[in-house]
């Protein structure tokens, strides 16, 4: 016989992040309670099963947008506001990033070597003529560096 391989265990700090499904889960099913609506009714004019919207209110379900509009628009809610009470709800359960409400910041390393080495790209295109129009070409020999934030 072989010998048993075990696999390192996951972290508790990783272990202990709700998902989004189960925060979802939890401000849908709060606000169709507060409106004192049963399940069925709001499925119903959501077009959706009422086994599919506990589902979705269990955390078992990922909702998709659509399925989540729906249930936002039979709610009386914009789909923007029930986005924005679950980001604040995942924000206030991880006390790093409740007091901004904003993702912590993400630092680089120091780039080494002379300035004129570095080119710094142009900020990203905010019209569609933006995106559209041809971007402009570095001169030969700079090295671009792009720095991406989470």
């Amino acid at each position: 016989m072989g010998r048993l391989i075990e696999f390192p265990q996951a972290e508790p700090s990783r272990a202990a992040r709700p998902l989004w499904r189960h925060v979802l889960g939890e401000v849908l099913r709060r606000e169709r309670l507060d409106q004192d609506r049963i399940l069925t009714e709001v499925a119903a004019t959501a077009g959706v099963s009422p086994q599919y919207l506990s589902e979705v209110e269990r955390g078992r379900k990922e909702a998709s947008s659509e399925v989540l509009g729906a249930v936002a628009d039979a709610l009386g809610l914009e789909l923007a506001d029930v986005v924005g009470r679950v980001a604040g709800r995942l924000g206030a359960r991880n006390p790093a990033r409740a007091d901004t409400g904003s993702p912590a910041p993400v630092s680089a390393p120091p780039i080494a070597g002379p300035a004129h080495d570095v080119h710094v790209p142009a900020p990203l295109p905010r019209t569609a003529h933006d995106i559209l129009a041809p971007a402009p070409t570095p001169s030969a020999g700079v090295a671009d560096v792009f720095l991406l934030a989470a």
